[in-house]
């Protein structure tokens, strides 16, 4: 990600659980998603991807499996769990406090 475009901390780990919650998907796929949706303003480097994969595997909020991509070679594809999908609406609750509250300061007359 660029510095203009920061994720605040946590952020990243709330996109990719939305982005896999749709379809199992691959590293590359996960960040291109990210950064098309967001049209073009977010982009994630595998700097930043790679270790948020891992850290959400680690926690049991994603499954990770050996496919042929679309390209036809071997990805390891990424999936929500039961945890994780319990994760993400937690998460998604978090983001509307925190996002409604930071909206409320910014408009304050």
């Amino acid at each position: 990600m660029s510095k203009s475009s920061d994720l605040i901390q946590g952020t990243l780990d709330l996109l990719i659980l939305k982005i896999i919650s749709l379809e199992p998907k691959h590293g590359w796929a996960i960040a291109k998603r990210i950064q098309q949706v967001s049209h073009e303003v977010l982009q994630v480097t595998q700097g930043a991807l790679y270790p948020a994969l891992h850290r959400l595997e680690q926690q049991g909020w994603i499954r990770a499996e050996w496919r042929a991509s679309e390209t036809g070679r071997e990805a390891k594809f990424y999936a929500l769990t039961r945890a994780g999908r319990g994760q993400l609406e937690r998460e998604l609750a978090q983001w509307e406090r925190l996002s409604n509250a930071v909206g409320l300061v910014i408009r304050m007359v």
